[in-house]
């Protein structure tokens, strides 16, 4: 099978090594020193899928600033695996079905049709059939694919397999951290093959990592492999704060010592934050009351502070009913008013003659200043200059040019 070009649908639960037995059949095919490709259908967009894996022409699409050849078009001659075909568009398997027949293709955007050698080998975790009576899979693409059907079987329907497959990765683990391989008693084989795996050879692998980097003995017993199996109600993984059916003890103002709830809890831990909000609230009160009405200077007494101008006492017991704020006192705002005319006074003239001057409010006028400034400020550089004003250095030439200004 593996050296002819027939389609190939591997079926089995996520985790058990799919990918895997693609890249044995492409290995072990007439393809091998060609290229090899795994994508995952179900990890690309719905709205870019047919660009990546048929490509695109430039302007095909808004972000489609180049010419872009696709997985089909790049790895011609070799082998592609499309993993998660279950969740593959229904627009997208119309394209696929047309390149399993005849071996064509189009790139989006284009009218030209492309031809490619493309072998393809497809995963799913998905009863597929069951999705083409649902309409969620092409049945034609079904049969097409379904080829060479493989099942690869869960970690738990191969127990003899577990030991053989721990005693690999954790020799490959070796090699990598420069350590010497661990190994399981009989006890501990036994517990390995007695879990249920429901991450199968992925978790499995996981594990042994885990295993050979954490544990300090090299010879793993039963105990010490529990350590690192999850249960099932995940109990084990969760940090322990206290014992079940045991209360908390809480500790109030008063400083007597109380059990409770995580609500009681709380509630003392507000009851703080307000308190120590509303102390600070008065502190800044009294420094801007003194502020006010020392002009800067603050007094020596602050605590002559009158009483209206300070917030209530903080009451635990009516804070448990309401965590309404008292407003604050609010201190008159100063009226807007407008602003008095602008008035020049030149030394040795009488103050009783000044002259109004109105503030200039011609763009033009503005525009011409905002130029010279930046002409200033640049030492007549005109690129920097009209950089600093955010037009260009023609338009800049044109300007200056025109107000007649000398640079």
């Amino acid at each position: 099978m593996a050296n002819t070009d027939l389609s190939v649908l591997i079926f089995g639960e996520s985790g058990v090594g799919k990918e895997v037995f693609s890249q044995i059949i492409h290995n072990l095919s007439s393809r091998r020193h060609n290229p090899f490709i795994a994508v995952n259908c179900g990890a690309i967009p719905e709205g870019t899928i047919d660009s990546e894996l048929f490509g695109h022409e430039k302007g095909s699409f808004t972000s489609a600033s180049e010419q872009r050849k696709g997985y089909f078009e790049t790895v011609n001659g070799g082998t592609i695996f499309l993993d998660e075909i279950g969740e593959m568009p229904i627009g997208t398997q119309a394209r696929l079905l047309r390149v399993l027949e005849t071996g064509e293709f189009i790139r989006v955007g284009s009218s030209k049709v492309l031809k490619t050698n493309v072998r393809v080998i497809a995963a799913t975790n998905k009863d597929l059939l069951t999705l083409t009576q649902q309409n969620k899979f092409r049945e034609d693409l079904y049969y097409r694919l379904n080829t060479v059907p493989i099942r690869v079987p869960a970690l738990r329907e191969r127990k003899e397999d577990i030991p053989i497959l721990f005693r690999k990765f954790s020799g490959d683990f070796a090699e990598r951290y420069k350590t010497a391989p661990v190994q399981l008693d009989e006890p501990a084989k036994q517990l390995l093959m007695s879990y249920g795996w429901p991450g199968n050879v992925r978790e499995l692998k996981n594990i042994a990592e885990q295993i050979s980097v954490l544990s300090k003995d090299k010879v793993i017993s039963a105990e010490q492999l529990s350590n690192f199996l999850p249960n099932r109600d995940n109990s084990s993984r969760m940090p322990a704060l206290a014992a079940q059916g045991t209360q908390v003890p809480v500790t109030s103002f008063s400083g007597s010592s109380e059990t409770g709830g995580s609500s009681t809890t709380e509630r003392e831990i507000l009851y703080k934050l307000f308190f120590d909000l509303k102390k600070d609230m008065n502190d800044l009160k009294k420094m801007m009351f003194e502020l006010a009405h020392h002009q800067g200077y603050a007094g020596t007494n602050p605590g002559n502070l009158p009483a209206e101008h300070l917030m209530p006492a903080f009451d635990p017991a009516a804070a448990e009913n309401t965590f309404n704020t008292p407003a604050i006192t609010n201190y008159p705002a100063p009226e807007k008013k407008s602003g008095p005319p602008i008035v020049i006074h030149h030394p040795g003239e009488d103050l009783n003659h000044h002259e109004e001057v109105e503030e200039s409010l011609s763009l033009i006028d503005r525009e011409k200043e905002f130029i010279i400034k930046a002409l200033q400020k640049h030492k007549g550089k005109r690129k920097d200059a009209a950089h600093e004003l955010g037009i260009s250095e023609r338009t800049l030439y044109r300007k200056i040019k025109e107000y007649d200004i000398e640079e």
